[in-house]
């Protein structure tokens, strides 16, 4: 699968830009925003990475704000995700709660081994979805993370999948370090937004208004545009 990558990072205020192939440049039908919450440690920037790169390496906690941008075909339409990857420490949620703005799609991750990071999906992100989302539309998916690490589960299945179903979530375990059910999670997320009209429609939208733009921008110096 042909992916198209562009790297975004804002630490300590500042903005540190990758190497960046020309994704505002690429065809696309819609266009959606996707959050990775959940606690520190939990995996979330390890779920990123696994799902638009072929290497898979233990990262340091993300601070502050990461986002990365995937180019993919699902449900016969061409999609460009882009992820925010959120850092999972209470200290940044001042920065991150104007990230919730405008999501399609929202990705609450806790660790299978790790009892508190699954609790404190209800009594921290879950409300701070209900408090800083302005879309009653987003589509929101649990993942469980670090199933290859069976032997110290501390949370079942089931939980996972009777929490998700108490707050109307998709629900699915995967494991970043094998790649199991990974791609599965960003395509599942992204066929549910595709069957909702008015995410559709924001989209189609947001695509419509990149190209628009594009037109009006020059770039200097053969540099692409950025989005």
């Amino acid at each position: 699968m042909k992916t198209d990558l562009y790297t975004f990072r804002k630490k300590g205020g500042k903005e540190n830009m990758g190497s960046a192939s020309r994704v505002g440049n690429s065809n696309c039908d819609y266009s959606f925003k996707v959050l990775l919450i959940g606690d520190s440690g939990v995996g979330k920037s390890s779920l990123l990475l696994s799902f638009i790169s072929k290497y898979v390496h233990d990262l340091s906690p993300t601070i502050g704000v990461d986002f990365k941008i995937k180019l993919f075909t699902v449900g016969g339409k061409r999609v460009k995700l882009t992820i925010w990857d959120t850092a999972g420490q209470e200290r940044f949620g001042t920065v991150i709660s104007s990230y919730y703005r405008g999501a399609h799609g929202i990705i609450l991750v806790y660790d299978v081994t790790r009892r508190e990071t699954f609790t404190n999906l209800v009594d921290i992100w879950a409300k701070e979805v209900e408090l800083y989302s302005n879309n009653h539309d987003c589509i929101k998916i649990l993942v469980g993370n670090k199933v290859d690490k069976e032997s110290e589960r501390a949370v079942t299945k089931e939980e996972g999948m009777a929490l998700a179903q108490e707050h109307r979530c998709l629900f699915l375990e995967c494991s970043a370090k094998t790649r199991e059910n990974v791609q599965q999670c960003f395509t599942d997320l992204t066929l549910k937004i595709l069957e909702v009209p008015s995410l559709r429609e924001r989209g189609s939208v947001e695509v419509k208004r990149q190209k628009q733009k594009r037109i009006y921008q020059t770039p200097r110096g053969g540099g692409c545009c950025l989005q």
